[in-house]
């Protein structure tokens, strides 16, 4: 398998899903602006949507969209334990975090990044962060390691990714205490060590 990736991005929510499945399988980064990965590929031919990540299998299938890829992983390793059982309440509850982290929290960070956001719209989109993540500090307030108890689970591998783009966007992690220790549990796990530093965010 090959993921395309942008450094920080949030494929590395699927970076760090397939070192913790053992997965073996290559890295290609993506000029996300540009369109080319790093070996001269025209990414517009190996996603239309021109966003990371994209998981080519060997058969040079190809699957996008974080949670999708996210899912799949999880599903074809249930060794792992990255992913309930079908069926299950357990199940249900990781998808329940997934969708929250990627149709509410990765959507409210998204403007900080596309465009220079000054007074009253900064504002605003703080305010959309800070709510979507006291959610998440409430949830976590109970002591749990984790999103759904002392598992570590797809949804944590993308709230950890998630929740690091505070610092990219001067955004001060520390006022959800139980947040910044739950991204330092994750940055600890030795997947997670190993994922960012493949990406060149780590030394």
């Amino acid at each position: 398998m090959k993921l395309y990736y942008m450094p920080g991005a949030c494929s590395l929510a699927s970076h760090i899903a397939l070192r913790e499945i053992g997965a073996d399988f290559s890295l290609e980064k993506v000029d996300v602006k540009e369109q080319k990965t790093e070996s001269g590929e025209d990414f517009t031919a190996v996603n239309p949507n021109g966003y990371v990540p994209a998981l080519r299998f060997d058969d040079d299938d190809i699957l996008t969209e974080g949670v999708a890829v996210l899912q799949f992983l999880g599903e074809q390793n249930p060794d792992a334990k990255l992913l309930p059982a079908s069926g299950t309440r357990e199940r249900a509850r990781v998808n329940q975090h997934l969708s929250f982290i990627g149709s509410e929290l990765h959507k409210a960070y998204s403007p900080f990044f596309a465009n220079k956001l000054e007074g009253e719209a900064r504002t605003i989109a703080e305010a959309k962060v800070a709510k979507r993540m006291g959610h998440l500090e409430t949830l976590l307030a109970d002591g749990r390691n984790y999103l759904t108890g002392d598992q570590f689970t797809i949804a944590d591998a993308y709230l950890f990714v998630v929740a690091n783009w505070s610092s990219l966007v001067n955004i001060d992690l520390d006022q959800w205490p139980n947040i910044a220790s739950f991204v330092k549990r994750v940055a600890a796990r030795p997947t997670a060590q190993a994922a960012m530093k493949a990406e060149g965010l780590l030394q």
